[in-house]
């Protein structure tokens, strides 16, 4: 395996809201001159190359994705990054590496290094009349970045990016290396498990939870997921009156007799954006809603903006700037009106609607999980809120994702209302999502936090949130890691949420 170590002495995150400290960063690759099993193979040894050095040193190693973080999942304090985006071989999977006790179809695994971006695995599978079942607001996230951060995914009806994954290849220490997956659905044969030398480790708590582990359950370095047959999807975003029709809707999931696009048809993806300046001409609602694929159609057309329509709120409210309250409204309703063009019948594959995000300007984005049955409830608080311990320079977005098995998932209520709060980078933003998180606690109303998107997570809350499951977490990673390697993968973000624990 390649290692480039670049001296870099400092990390910034893709959003550009913090720099850290760092000892070092390594730039690694596969070796060209190896065949693809061969190099991966190498790779592994060189990743247990890593640990030992960092373990023999105490010094703090972690794997970077694509940086699309807002948290410091990703960062250790004086210590190694592992920019592993070049490690991306993706293979086909044949019949003679699926467990025979597999429950799917083998043809729909595919097996990718841990640093493939999501937007390389669409391309790839596109090419082989094959689609992700799911991916983010964006495919600029690398695979294990998104499954290890709870990325929420577009398609309510199937889960987050982390529920399409069967099983992890993890690198767990100088001399151990593990292939795991559920003992409840087997996926991988002898076979296959002996072509990349690996340890089988068959456990539902252990694969839970290290789906969502933030780096922390030692390197991953390959993903085995289930895809599907290529499809389309049929976007439209309109605007429609924010009325008791909308609402329920937003509440229910019921479609029967709406007044989408689709009728009564349920879409593949669903999702409001409230604008608390504008709401007399409605919310913007997007519905998509998935088709059999066809050749000829016209791929997806972004707005003059260069806003496409997969595009989130993200994608442009980085152009806005703090400013006094009294011109707040004006500047987020001019905003509006020039990047986001409502649009009817855009066709294109979940690659190709959900892109690779172009960023605009530095923004804060946070986002909680709600229940479904509270969404009207906290869209309404919300509306006032703002009135009162506002004005937020930004937008309210709903969007909905099925409930994950990842242990740690912050997609945990058997539909998940997913609230995001995007904004202008400003201390008033942050002063903002604090009087939130404590308004909607003193309402008694449960929600979760995403790992990745700003947030305030503490022991306490995290015991509120997950329960036991966290304990669970802790005690997976435990099973799965000796002490000196957890030492190596805590980093001051999991202890600030008390999730650094070694257990004796």
């Amino acid at each position: 395996m390649k290692v480039i170590k670049t001296a870099a002495q400092t990390w910034e995150n893709r959003h550009e809201t913090f720099v850290e400290n760092i000892k070092d960063l390594y730039e690694l690759g596969n070796e060209a001159a190896l065949d693809a099993l061969n190099s991966y193979n190498d790779a592994t040894k060189g990743l247990q190359k890593l640990i030992a050095d960092a373990t023999s040193t105490n010094t703090p190693l972690r794997m970077l994705g694509a940086g699309w973080s807002w948290t410091k999942i990703a960062t250790v304090n004086n210590g190694i990054m592992l920019d592993a985006k070049p490690l991306n071989t993706v293979f086909n999977i044949t019949a003679n590496s699926v467990s025979p006790n597999y429950a799917g179809k083998p043809e729909h695994l595919i097996f990718a290094q841990g640093g493939t971006g999501i937007w390389e695995l669409g391309k790839f599978l596109k090419q082989k009349g094959l689609s992700l079942k799911t991916s983010g607001a964006s495919n600029g996230q690398t695979i294990t970045g998104a499954i290890g951060t709870g990325a929420h995914g577009s398609a309510f009806d199937f889960g987050a990016v982390q529920d399409f994954v069967v099983g992890l290849h993890i690198v767990v220490g100088s001399n151990r290396h593990v292939w795991v997956e559920r003992a409840s659905y087997p996926v991988a044969s002898a076979t296959f498990i002996q072509n990349i030398n690996a340890e089988l480790i068959q456990d539902d708590d252990i694969f839970n939870s290290a789906l969502i582990s933030f780096g922390s359950f030692g390197i991953i370095h390959g993903v085995m997921a289930e895809v599907e047959d290529l499809f389309l999807l049929e976007g439209y975003m309109r605007r429609i009156p924010y009325d008791d029709a909308l609402k329920t809707l937003m509440t229910t999931l019921d479609f029967t007799g709406s007044n989408l696009p689709g009728g009564s048809e349920r879409p593949y993806h669903f999702a409001v954006l409230l604008n608390p300046y504008d709401m007399d001409k409605g919310a913007y609602v997007t519905t998509m809603y998935k088709r059999p694929y066809v050749t000829g159609y016209q791929p997806p057309v972004d707005n003059p903006e260069g806003i496409g329509p997969g595009d989130d709120a993200p994608s442009f409210i980085g152009l806005l700037t703090d400013a006094i309250p009294a011109l707040v409204p004006t500047l987020v309703n001019k905003l509006l009106t020039s990047s986001l063009t409502l649009y009817e019948k855009q066709l294109g594959t979940v690659s190709e609607i959900f892109s690779n995000t172009t960023l605009r300007g530095k923004l804060l984005s946070a986002a909680v999980g709600i229940p479904l049955e509270e969404v009207t409830r906290v869209a309404e608080l919300m509306i006032e809120i703002n009135k009162t311990i506002g004005p937020f320079t930004g937008l309210f977005s709903f969007r909905y994702v099925k409930q994950t098995k990842a242990t740690m998932g912050f997609t945990r209520y058997p539909y998940t209302c997913v609230m995001e709060l995007d904004a202008a980078f400003s201390d008033k933003t942050y002063a903002f999502y604090t009087k939130v998180w404590k308004k909607l606690e003193d309402e008694g109303i449960p929600f979760t936090f995403h790992w990745g998107k700003v947030n305030e997570l503490s022991p306490q809350r995290i015991s509120a949130m997950y329960g036991a499951d966290a304990d669970k977490w802790v005690a997976a990673r435990n099973k799965l890691l000796d002490a000196d390697t957890i030492k190596i993968f805590n980093n001051p973000l999991l202890a600030q949420w008390g999730l650094d624990t070694i257990l004796p």
